[in-house]
């Protein structure tokens, strides 16, 4: 898209010794920077910004199209190409500077401060929208707290991601505000992923692994029957009907109860992500209409090690935190 969009006058960072201030963009809630901006912050060459932002598209941890708008900007002659916060974050993470790094510092603890305090609305839309909003609430603290967990040492960005793509279902309440609230069609599925079927992907992956030496004969081992009770859990009904009808509440338990339940002797977390991508796909439900995944792959480890460290009584919260992420 390409529009006119005048200097903003928000300050998103300041390094500790005050020698760089970004005066930034604000659109759409969220902040824009240039390149020549974003090299400026992390202080480092153009070139080596340039190099990050085309790893970071064409690794799919974000998509091009949604994070990188063209804008007409005052004493340029042609449209200028603006990064989304989402972006500059993932940038910062992968420079290796002074700057970068206290960038990094500042991100983890003021932005995810930001983050799980910015759920804060007015009182008549807690009022209308309550239970979505305790949901979100819920989600937030589940978060926070977990984020604290050893095990999830250096997962913050991933972290800070997942509470920003769930923090969109904040949208619902402004949607109730102008009556526009409309029923969440969940998505139903032709493709059936029953025990055999499981058996043979994570027969091909544990091939493929082994190969490449990363992993060993242990790898998808069975321990008993538990796999395939499992696989029958998925699609277990009670009076005739399904008890997890939709695509989503069918992926989010595939992922939760191969983490927790150990159907195999090795790789439970790493079989419950490739199974739980694999029935996504093959039900064309892993990516949204711009072509982005809806959860990436470092969305997904965090996924998984949140599952693997959380209490059993945490289930109903990981459940609703999975499939909000797909819808």
């Amino acid at each position: 898209m390409e529009k006119e969009i005048k200097k903003g006058e928000i300050v998103i960072y300041q390094t500790p010794d005050k020698k760089v201030k970004i005066d930034v963009s604000l659109e759409n809630e969220t902040i824009w920077l240039t390149q020549d901006q974003i090299a400026l912050l992390f202080g480092t060459q153009r070139p080596a910004i340039t190099k990050h932002l085309n790893n970071i598209f064409k690794s799919g941890e974000l998509d091009e199209k949604s994070n990188v708008p063209k804008w007409n900007v005052p004493n340029s002659d042609k449209p200028v190409k603006f990064y989304s916060l989402d972006a500059v974050i993932a940038v910062g993470y992968r420079v290796n500077s002074k700057r970068a790094t206290q960038f990094r510092i500042w991100a983890t603890n003021t932005l995810k401060n930001y983050l799980l305090k910015g759920y804060v609305i007015n009182e008549k839309r807690l009022l209308e929208a309550e239970s979505k909003f305790e949901e979100l609430k819920s989600a937030v603290e589940f978060l926070k707290q977990k984020s604290k967990h050893e095990l999830l040492a250096g997962q913050e960005q991933e972290i800070l991601s997942l509470l920003g793509d769930y923090s969109k279902t904040l949208t619902l309440l402004e949607q109730y505000d102008t009556e526009k609230v409309v029923l969440s069609k969940q998505g139903k599925g032709k493709f059936v992923l029953d025990y055999s079927v499981a058996q043979k992907v994570i027969a091909e992956i544990k091939k493929e692994l082994v190969g490449k030496k990363e992993a060993s004969e242990f790898f998808g081992q069975e321990n008993g029957e538990k796999l395939k009770g499992l696989m029958g859990a998925i699609y277990q009904t009670f009076d005739k009907k399904e008890l997890y009808p939709s695509i989503e509440e069918k992926a989010a338990h595939i992922l939760y109860f191969i983490i927790k339940d150990h159907p195999f002797v090795d790789g439970n977390k790493r079989s419950a992500a490739f199974l739980f991508v694999y029935f996504l796909d093959k039900n064309k439900y892993l990516y949204r209409e711009n072509g982005e995944r809806k959860i990436n792959d470092n969305g997904l480890a965090a996924l998984a090690l949140l599952i693997a460290v959380s209490d059993p009584k945490e289930k109903d919260k990981l459940i609703k935190i999975v499939t909000n992420l797909l819808k």
